[in-house]
């Protein structure tokens, strides 16, 4: 086995910590001959696919179809929304030549599909009785991004889009809010990472969209991760493509759309959430590996007889639906469970011939410090109890760290100090000016992560500017 680098510790320098987690994971790899991509390894593609299965069948559920939509969008499609192009201008790819000819016109690498689909559904949609229309989209993304970070910033990455046409705002709005909470309990019961879901400020919202609304969630150096969003549209988008519906009365309507997406950055945010300095932690519902089987032995007798208790208890392990390793390489047990440690498998059983003659084998879960014994005849019960079990705990743990790391602030000095320190949710009153968001923004880079949805009223001062303010929202530094 190859001699493998140290992990950075989290508390010596986080973003560093990151990286090592994702390398020693055998996540990912930056894509050096290509400009801020990276290579999704297979063990990280393990844990999209469990994302992609997760989330589609609850997508379906909701009665959206998937669709697949051209990656090459004509320059002139994102010109027709005004805000939308400005927001997006720095971040395009642009091909100007196909074919060894210069283009008639130009094409722009998808960034995001809402001009695309805004162009095919004013061809599918003609009455209310095509209404409402409810699409997915499983892609790949451009964006030219000047700074990036593996999973969390690419210049390439996977993701899912939404894109929903109603026949009124009251129903398009109702849908937005309902794919909110899909990705809401997704994060919390699925990736064990509890979310505040709240609706962004109008300098962070979408850029097109009337309003936006997202999930936030706190990894564990007190910085916040956008981890979702969902989109009302308004009639902005059926407007610049002419969507158009005969309504029940006979009339012709603009459409109201939606949009929501979430992407491999929830990767990241699940190595951030629960990672330790030891490598990656992973809930059991994303993990591409549950369970090692590590049979322990010093000569052939005792190979064959753990090996033959092992194999049994791994096709038990797999019956069970759990995704089991049988480690038996001639290598040192230690080195065994340093690597798949590090690797994010969430338990290990060790077999050696002690272990035989107690009908026993000893079990570690990779968040917890102790090892246990477990008799055989119990062995597969009690492994599906404790990744139950560890999902559970991962969240709870998840929780009460972002809970203890949300304070309630009122003052500026307050505000720079927990800022310039422990970091976390600062929940603050704001006056609700765009000047003033940006002057706190420019003065210490942390930004308005929501307006909480079901917010209290409550009347208090600006944390910034001291001016009359009716309610808290949240600010943050983030990714």
């Amino acid at each position: 086995m190859a001699e493998q680098s140290p992990i950075t510790p989290r508390a010596k320098d986080f973003p560093e910590w990151y990286q090592d987690v994702i390398r020693a994971g055998d996540l990912a790899e930056p894509a050096i001959v290509v400009k801020g991509a990276m290579v999704i390894k297979p063990n990280g593609y393990a844990i999209w696919e469990k994302i992609q299965r997760e989330l589609d069948d609850r997508i379906k559920a909701t009665g959206h179809r998937n669709a697949y939509f051209p990656m090459f969008i004509p320059e002139s499609f994102l010109k027709k929304e005004a805000e939308h192009v400005e927001g997006f201008s720095p971040e395009l790819a642009v091909v100007t030549i196909g074919g060894g000819k210069e283009l008639e016109e130009r094409y722009v690498v998808r960034p995001t599909s809402e001009t695309i689909i805004g162009h095919f559904f004013a061809k599918w949609i003609q009455s209310h009785r095509d209404l409402p229309m409810l699409i997915n989209q499983w892609a790949n993304i451009v964006r030219w991004e000047l700074r990036t970070r593996m999973f969390l910033r690419t210049s390439e990455f996977l993701w899912q889009e939404g894109h929903t046409a109603h026949a009124t705002h009251e129903e398009s709005l109702k849908e937005v809010l309902r794919m909110l909470d899909v990705y809401a309990d997704f994060a919390e019961n699925v990736m064990a990472m509890p979310v505040i879901r709240g609706e962004k400020t109008a300098s962070e919202k979408f850029a097109g969209g009337v309003k936006s609304y997202c999930i936030e969630g706190l990894m564990q150096n007190g910085w916040a991760l956008q981890a979702g969003t969902s989109h009302d549209l308004g009639q902005n988008f059926g407007k610049a493509f002419d969507v158009k519906f005969q309504n029940m009365a006979g009339q012709s309507e603009y459409v109201w759309q939606t949009s929501w997406g979430v992407s491999t950055r929830l990767i990241g945010g699940l190595v951030m959430t629960h990672s330790d300095d030891a490598g990656l932690v992973c809930p059991p519902k994303l993990a591409p590996y549950h369970v090692v089987v590590i049979p322990i032995f010093k000569n052939d007798a005792e190979r064959a007889a753990t090996e033959e208790v092992g194999r049994r208890m791994v096709e038990d392990l797999k019956g069970k639906g759990l995704s089991v390793v049988f480690d038996n390489r001639d290598e040192r047990p230690g080195a065994k469970y340093f690597e798949w440690e590090r690797k994010g498998a969430c338990a290990r059983i060790e077999i050696g011939p002690k272990d035989l003659e107690k009908k026993s084998f000893a079990f570690k879960r990779r968040d917890l410090e102790k090892k246990e014994f477990v008799p055989m005849e119990k062995g597969v019960d009690h492994v599906v109890a404790q990744m139950e079990a560890m999902q559970k705990d991962l969240f709870n743990k998840a929780k009460k760290f972002r809970d203890e790391s949300t304070r309630r602030i009122d003052t500026w000095d307050a505000f720079k100090a927990q800022m310039d320190g422990a970091g976390g949710f600062a929940s603050c009153h704001w006056c609700g000016d765009g000047a003033c968001e940006g002057q706190v923004k420019e003065d210490t880079k942390v930004t308005i992560r929501c307006i909480p949805l079901g917010n209290a009223k409550e009347a208090g001062k600006c944390v910034r500017c001291g001016r009359e303010s009716g309610e808290r929202v949240l600010f943050a530094r983030a990714y």
